[in-house]
């Protein structure tokens, strides 16, 4: 049985929005202040999942990322180009811009219900797409890479509280990652 999996950058007072700074607000690149390698690689430990599972994005981050792997050729984000994706969108999106993506056929809770017995499916940033999964409760785990900043403004991925069960916790480059379960 596969699992949903939700990997965010994060900073300490739990913003999510525009880590990059792509976006333009005012308090956005917080993670890349901490340079690239703070961001480069496979930060959030998705190893083998990156060839067994399918990566879920909303339309916005999935176009956004669309337009910055496919020309990246080092060992991680060769992994990023081959690895299943799924994109959900209201409207047609052109799949052909990064390989091995389907759009999300039908419903998101009928795209789960057949995804999830046979593979971990991760979603990566899609806040709009995150938020639908955090209210139906359909999330298994939290990786978060947790930057030593605070921004004081933005989305943030708790707006209403949570509680999760912590897993493990280790020092990646300048953020910590840590892994929460459903409590």
């Amino acid at each position: 049985m596969g699992e949903l999996i939700v990997v965010q950058f994060i900073t300490l007072d739990g913003v999510v929005e525009d880590p990059d700074g792509s976006d333009g607000t005012p308090f956005g690149g917080w993670a890349m202040r901490f340079g690239p390698q703070g961001v480069a690689g496979d930060k959030f430990r998705l190893g083998a999942i990156l060839e067994t599972g399918t990566l879920l994005f909303g339309r916005r981050t999935w176009e956004h990322f669309s337009t910055l792997w496919p020309a990246r050729d080092d060992d991680f984000s060769r992994s990023m180009n081959r690895a299943a994706k799924a994109v959900v969108s209201g409207s047609p999106v052109e799949v052909a811009r990064w390989s091995n993506t389907d759009q999300v056929a039908g419903t998101l809770e009928d795209w789960l219900e057949m995804t999830l017995p046979e593979r971990d499916v991760v979603v990566i940033g899609s806040g709009s797409l995150l938020a639908r999964l955090t209210a139906a409760d359909r999330v298994d785990e939290y990786r978060l890479l947790t930057f030593p900043t605070a921004v004081g403004a933005g989305r943030r991925l708790f707006p209403d509280g949570a509680l999760l069960a912590l897993t493990s916790s280790e020092q990646v480059g300048p953020a910590s990652l840590t892994r929460y379960r459903r409590d």
